[in-house]
């Protein structure tokens, strides 16, 4: 019989380009989460600065998020630019445990500004956590329909996102949640970058939330830095 899986969602603050410090502050909302996956917003680790250096996936700097998973059993999934062959670099999700960072998945639709930097990903992602099957977005992924069409048919219960929109595609954010969530009948976890960052972002919505896969919306944050809600999947 699959445990119910306790979700939260982080709207962190985060000092751009400063990977180390933004590890700490991640280790810190995951220590304050209190739940087995903690999912952060679109490249969370350096803030949405498309000329951030790639890191990898055993880069030193990420020691504090994986002593903090280590010290509360969660799984955070961290938003990074990641490096891949031949120079490539990818708008990536991490996912982070206990033990170690390892790559989950490489971002599929790009925006145009993003595709002068970075190279698309090739196939959708789903992870296995305690019986669960999540499917993972990035931020554009979750206006493009066929993503999670091609998520749902790998057989998921819930499709999980780290995003960055604008105060004023606010509403745009929860309407693709809750699409996402009737069409396909999964839950949905967004956690959405609040503040201000780079890319022109300086008022990023905020308003991370989790919704049942009714579409009804089970528990959403406002638009404050620092936030963290979370919710009990079963």
């Amino acid at each position: 019989m699959r445990e119910p899986l306790v979700v939260a969602v982080v709207q962190p603050s985060c000092l751009p380009y400063d990977v180390a410090a933004n590890a700490v502050t991640h280790a810190e909302a995951v220590r304050a989460a209190e739940a087995r996956v903690v999912v952060f917003p679109e490249l969370s680790l350096t803030g949405y600065e498309l000329d951030a250096p790639a890191i990898s996936a055993d880069d030193p700097r990420l020691a504090p998020l994986i002593e903090a998973c280590a010290e509360t059993g969660s799984l955070a999934l961290v938003g990074a630019p990641v490096g891949g062959e031949a120079g490539r670099a990818y708008i990536a999700i991490l996912a982070v445990d206990g033990g170690r960072a390892s790559l989950a998945y490489r971002k599929m639709w790009l925006g145009t500004e993003e595709a002068e930097r970075f190279t698309a990903g090739d196939k959708p992602a789903v992870l296995q956590v305690d019986g669960w099957r999540l499917g993972l977005a990035v931020c554009k992924d979750t206006g493009v329909p066929e993503h999670a069409a091609d998520l749902a048919a790998l057989g998921i219960d819930a499709y999980v996102a780290g995003t960055l929109k604008t105060a004023e595609e606010s509403a745009v954010q929860d309407e693709r949640a809750r699409r996402i969530a009737t069409d396909h009948r999964v839950w949905v976890a967004v956690a959405s970058f609040a503040g201000s960052t780079g890319g022109g972002f300086s008022r990023a919505a905020g308003r991370s939330g989790i919704w049942a896969s009714d579409g009804a919306v089970v528990i959403q944050a406002g638009p404050e830095v620092g936030a963290i809600v979370r919710a009990t999947l079963q």
